[in-house]
């Protein structure tokens, strides 16, 4: 899990949250040890499967990661459809690699310059607007984890 959460927000924020429920059932006594383990045995399942479903979906790892982003909100999945979001998520990853600076998480303008390339790109291809700011806090959030990455 810690290894997805260097590249994927989205699905890191989700499999935390079920690890944090399972073992706080488990501290509360509503599940036993063996149910515990079995949790953390899906939870495993599941993580080879998101790993497995970029391929599938003809997206590279990064790619993935920003549509995860997108999608978080299961309203703009319904409205656009995931092929939409596919080429969203693609030209974000591009317009990122070309406009992106080292320092850009720590300066506030470079900040606000990648806040508009980002509105930008959603409004062109018609993210529902009342789902924007929560996907451009997103997709920033996994801009951050994806450009630490770099330097590994």
């Amino acid at each position: 899990m810690r290894s997805r959460s260097r590249s994927n927000v989205s699905e890191s924020r989700r499999f935390s949250e079920r690890l944090e429920a399972a073992i706080a059932r488990y501290h509360s006594n509503a599940i036993s040890t063996v149910e515990v383990l079995q949790e953390l045995i899906e939870i495993a399942k599941e993580l080879r499967a998101a790993q497995a479903r970029g391929e599938e979906e003809g997206l590279s790892e990064d790619e993935l990661a920003f549509y995860d982003a997108l999608a978080e909100n299961q309203s703009a999945v319904e409205v656009m459809g995931n092929d939409q979001l596919k080429v969203i998520a693609h030209e974000l990853l591009v317009q990122l690699q070309g406009n992106i600076t080292v320092d850009w998480a720590h300066r506030e303008n470079a900040r606000a310059k990648m806040r508009v390339l980002v509105k930008r790109i959603l409004r062109k291809y018609g993210y529902p607007p009342d789902l924007q700011a929560a996907a451009v806090q997103t997709v920033l959030a996994q801009a951050e984890v994806w450009s630490a990455g770099w330097g590994r």
